[in-house]
């Protein structure tokens, strides 16, 4: 893990999140190394050369920032970790997602933290003193090994579990985020059923495939079941309607489990078959390794599109 200090100039930025105004994110990166983090986008603006997950900027300044700041914004609704999750590990020894809450305190801000760390039950004595907070723990699975799969270095779904429980026993406003939700992976029913006792609210949240991360998830679906990159494919599909059947099943399932939820879905199609330019350059790979081992004679581009005709318009 590279950790670095850094003075930001700004800590309160505009969101685009659809129920928040701004938006403060005390570090760059995060160690969660999640394949599914749109996240990873921030790298293109950052310039850094390690892999999502293997970085984090500590941005020493923020509390001192949000001091500034924060008069400007007064009466907007704020989100602490947007892009980064705010008490990863890096905020054991910095603290700055404390002092940030310390500078908070007197403006008694609407806002709301995300996080997937036991690390936030540390400020539980500042988090009480706040009057408009929501702490949202954020969830894809009850599956461990999926987890392990899907979010490498994040706590375990039992121990994100076990601190909602913690949350909602000292009077926190809790939410749990289902996020994202993984077709035929996440069974977010049992999720409910689970944790409603003392979950205030959910957010669901379905799987969006920017192409940043398409190629993780390809992999990740492989080593499942091959059907499921089929299932996938239709799913994605400008004629599917997976994504607003299942938003009309969730909204009637809380209202039957007499629990609050709130679904954020995005209805993004490609305009072509998703995976298809994951599957061609697997395939090129795949050409050039057997071309490499002697396995195959070195053919031209004609003959190649002769035997995969799907090389064509992407070669």
């Amino acid at each position: 893990m590279v950790m670095k200090e850094i003075v930001a100039k700004h800590i309160l930025t505009k969101s685009n999140l659809p129920d928040s105004d701004f938006v403060i994110n005390p570090y760059t990166g995060c160690t969660h190394a999640c394949i599914y983090c749109y996240a990873r986008f921030m790298k293109r603006f950052t310039n850094h050369p390690e892999e999502w997950g293997k970085f984090i900027d500590v941005k020493i300044n923020a509390p001192e920032l949000v001091s500034r700041d924060m008069q400007k914004y007064k009466g907007e609704f704020i989100t602490i970790g947007s892009v980064t999750d705010p008490y990863n590990p890096a905020e054991r020894k910095y603290k700055i997602t404390r002092q940030i809450l310390e500078k908070l305190l007197p403006y008694q801000p609407e806002f709301d933290i995300l996080t997937k760390s036991n690390l936030v039950l540390r400020d539980l004595d500042l988090l009480k003193k706040f009057k408009k907070l929501i702490v949202a723990i954020s969830l894809s699975t009850l599956d461990p090994n999926i987890s392990k799969q899907t979010e490498p270095f994040a706590y375990l779904p039992a121990e994100r579990i076990n601190i909602l429980k913690s949350l909602h026993k000292e009077g926190i406003h809790t939410a749990l985020f289902i996020s994202p939700i993984f077709p035929y992976i996440t069974d977010w029913k049992a999720v409910i059923l689970k944790t409603k006792g003392f979950v205030d609210e959910y957010w669901f949240e379905n799987l969006n495939l920017y192409p940043s991360i398409r190629g993780n998830i390809l992999s990740f679906l492989e080593s499942k079941d091959w059907g499921l990159i089929d299932k996938y494919r239709k799913i994605y599909s400008p004629i599917s309607t997976y994504w607003e059947d299942m938003e009309k099943e969730i909204k009637a399932f809380c209202k039957e489990q007499k629990v609050k939820g709130t679904v954020y879905f995005h209805h993004n199609v490609s305009k072509k078959p998703v995976f298809e330019t994951e599957l061609v350059i697997r395939k090129i790979n795949q050409i050039e390794a057997e071309i490499k081992a002697g396995k195959r004679k070195l053919v031209g581009r004609e003959e190649a599109f002769k035997e995969y005709p799907e090389l064509k318009g992407l070669l």
